[in-house]
């Protein structure tokens, strides 16, 4: 760790650290299966998925930066290389042998909902431990989530 002026103790921002790492992994390893999907995505709703792609990869790159400010501001290293993430990420492998838009939409909502259970399990302790700048980090980004996750839900429940 490297020595900082926050005044939580070495042992509550190891275990915030640890937690926020896995948070990293998992949101950059989303974006990128986001933007596979925004790439290849095929079909009648090509031009709104492509978008609702981008613009989810976006804000998924966003909630990346603000985790990996959070680690170096507790003293930490955000790990964030393809190798790393690899390594590191929950996240199932994403769907490479389509271009059917609600595949796409189905395995998006799958890993984006992974993500934001493990998120939501992480804000209590994180909270009772007495961190609660990361908690309350924790908890926009899984209400930004919850909003990305209702987008796609409406798309599914279109097209059953």
């Amino acid at each position: 760790m490297y020595a900082t002026h926050n005044p939580l103790s070495i042992s509550i921002r190891e275990n915030v650290l640890e937690r926020l790492q896995a948070h990293l992994a998992d949101s950059l390893d989303l974006f990128t299966q986001l933007k596979q999907a925004q790439w290849n995505v095929k079909g009648p709703h090509f031009f709104g998925l492509h978008q609702q792609f981008r613009k989810s990869a976006s804000a998924c790159l966003s909630h990346c930066d603000a985790l990996a400010e959070r680690i170096t501001a507790l003293g930490g290293r955000a790990d964030g290389t393809a190798r790393t993430v690899a390594a590191q990420s929950t996240l199932t492998e994403f769907p490479l042998d389509t271009r059917d838009g609600s595949v796409y939409v189905a395995g998006v909502a799958e890993r984006l909902s992974v993500l934001t259970r493990a998120i939501r399990a992480s804000i209590a302790p994180i909270e009772n431990c007495g961190d609660v700048v990361t908690a309350a980090l924790l908890t926009q980004i899984a209400r930004q989530d919850d909003r990305q996750l209702g987008f796609l839900d409406a798309h599914l429940q279109a097209e059953s």
